[in-house]
């Protein structure tokens, strides 16, 4: 296997392998994040399947960190795959001067599986690109400018979804950003009613990813929904990472049963195998927006048939194999087992939180993750921070995991908080 893996990218061997694949991050990709990769530890991937990554050397590595939430029905699901290698036999993107099949069917049945009358779809390739159209179609439809967010969201880098995200030190280098945009604290139902006065919309993740996996009070989308029909902004819910099976639901926003003006959604819809996004909308919403302008807000790529397929054979599987239902039960014991962890070494860890498999584990200081990490990638297992809060470690696997996946990974994690206490000891001391 391990001569495989180097034969498959053509290398002489797995080090060689490596050694070239740092040479290139170094001088052509990004060549301070090649520093911190190696310097943590970080493998070659070659190959994965399920929920296994394996590196350049053979090793196999049980995925945790999940590609950030992308890999809901796991790596290289057979039924994606094949439904991806058949339609490149017929059509991979569109032509665009024609109506595309795929597109068409994809766009149905997200509107059968959405909550509420959510019916208009546009498909483009990324959650930033969908919160960015997202944007546009809140203000064209509501003539109104402001747009609201919550302090440590995340929505995306462009400059757009940079704007309505609630982390400065992303958004300083950048600025000035889009006028007229606001954050308030997240989850402070009393904060939304004045804040939405002459908002154009709300945009709220149902849970905080980057934000540390901050899940709010029940109830909470409720008072969204109600603020926003009493101000006349639209509801927004950003279920790039919540949607699609990973909170234990369908959809974030199922918890309180609400339903929003516009959902944004990818990962997950891509079926691991072919970046996909889009934003669904409710008709008259959308009608306000582009019913008299249907080229005003267009993409290239979005849509194409190949990742329509893609797309078309996660929510099948989503749905055939009841994976909402698997990231209940498998969540459920993912945190409990976070839990007692946190209550075995309380001098490291602070709290386990979160609500299906997206699951936060917040340390008591931001040291012990450059060690409880790197440790966990030694037995086999990976994980990764939340991009705007370094003292949580999330656990976001697929939701194929098994029970038996889910008890290495504590496993594993109990193994590198202990280590880390035995090594640094009380940083809180």
């Amino acid at each position: 296997m391990i001569e495989r893996n180097a034969e498959l990218y053509g290398a002489a061997s797995p080090e060689a392998l490596a050694a070239e694949t740092y040479e290139n991050y170094k001088r052509f990709v990004n060549p301070p994040l090649a520093r911190v990769m190696k310097l943590s530890g970080s493998p070659v991937e070659v190959r994965a399947r399920g929920c296994t990554i394996w590196d350049h050397t053979g090793k196999p590595y049980l995925d945790f960190a999940g590609g950030y939430g992308v890999f809901t029905v796991g790596y290289s699901h057979p039924r994606v795959v094949a439904a991806v290698r058949a339609q490149l036999e017929l059509i991979a993107l569109s032509g665009k001067t024609m109506f595309n099949v795929l597109l068409g069917r994809a766009a149905r049945r997200l509107a059968e599986l959405a909550p509420g009358e959510l019916q208009i779809s546009f498909w483009c390739n990324s959650g930033t690109e969908a919160i960015e159209g997202a944007i546009k179609l809140a203000r064209a439809a509501t003539g109104r400018a402001k747009i609201v967010s919550t302090l440590d969201a995340y929505h995306g880098k462009t400059l757009g979804a940079l704007s309505v995200s609630g982390r400065e030190s992303f958004q300083s280098p950048f600025r000035p950003l889009l006028a007229d945009s606001l954050c308030i604290a997240y989850g402070d139902a009393g904060a939304l009613e004045p804040a939405l006065q002459d908002a154009a919309a709300f945009v709220v993740e149902p849970v905080q990813g980057e934000g540390g996996v901050n899940v709010p009070p029940e109830g909470y989308l409720t008072a969204v929904r109600e603020a926003c029909d009493r101000t006349g902004a639209l509801f927004v819910a950003d279920e790039v990472q919540t949607g699609l099976g990973r909170c234990g639901f369908r959809f974030g926003c199922d918890r309180d049963g609400v339903v929003p003006d516009v959902m944004t959604l990818a990962k997950g819809l891509s079926g691991g195998v072919v970046p996909v996004g889009a934003f669904i909308s409710k008709a008259d919403v959308w009608k306000r927006a582009f019913g008299n302008a249907p080229l005003v807000h267009t993409s290239t790529f979005g849509g194409a048939e190949i990742a329509c397929a893609a797309a078309l054979a996660a929510m099948d599987v989503l749905e055939e194999d009841g994976l909402a239902d698997c990231a209940r039960a498998r969540g459920e014991q993912l945190l409990s087992g976070a839990r007692a962890i946190a209550r075995e070494y309380p001098a490291v860890v602070r709290e386990a939180r979160g609500l299906g498999l997206l699951v936060g584990v917040e340390l008591t200081h931001e040291g012990y993750g450059g060690y409880i990490i790197p440790e966990m990638l030694k037995a086999g297992v990976t994980a990764a921070w939340t991009l705007n809060q370094q003292r949580v470690i999330r656990l976001e696997p697929p939701l194929v995991v098994s029970e038996a996946e889910i008890e290495r990974a504590l496993a594993a994690l109990r193994a590198g908080v202990a280590a880390s206490y035995s090594k640094l000891g009380d940083l809180c001391a």
